[in-house]
């Protein structure tokens, strides 16, 4: 039995005492009956939501788990490629900024730490390998992905130790 039936139970029960609705008693017992009545209907309607709520919460748990499943295990389906990640030290703060291929694609990012915009133009430069190990695009000593500013691997001063040695 649910509340709403116990409730309907418990004023059959007070029917059956045959008190008068205008006795004290009566007036007593009809008040806690349609309290009891008012809060059987408030719980089966929140039950009601809750069920809902349950419903919909499961379903966000699957998008969920389809989500993390495409995020973090469909990398390993893939052929395993890595990605070359480069960096730019941005003139105006300093800092140094990491960024994959596709970022300098685009020709430009905003600093993150100043909001300087910074542009990457790549044209008419051959791919390079001074040696690093890493992928180049341009011709100034190392070849890093940046724009004029030192790419921080040691390719220059290998470049500079072999001249010396010659």
């Amino acid at each position: 039995m649910n509340l709403t039936e116990k409730t309907a139970y418990l004023k059959g029960l007070l029917e059956g005492l045959n008190l008068k609705k205008d006795s004290d008693e009566g007036k007593l017992f009809n008040a806690i009956i349609d309290v009891l009545d008012d809060m059987a209907a408030s719980v089966s309607d929140m039950d009601e939501e809750l069920d809902v709520i349950n419903e919909e919460l499961d379903a966000i748990g699957e998008e969920l788990t389809d989500v993390e499943d495409a995020l973090l295990y469909d990398d390993e389906d893939e052929d395993e490629e890595d990605d070359d990640i480069y960096s730019v030290i941005c003139p105006t703060c300093g800092e140094e900024i990491y960024l994959d291929e596709s970022l300098l694609d685009e020709g430009g990012i905003k600093c993150p730490a100043c909001g300087e915009e910074l542009e990457f133009d790549f044209s008419g430069e051959d791919d390079e390998d001074c040696g690093c190990g890493r992928r180049h695009h341009h011709s100034h000593g190392c070849g890093h992905h940046h724009h004029d500013y030192g790419c921080g691997c040691d390719c220059e001063e290998e470049d500079d130790e072999e001249e010396e040695q010659e």
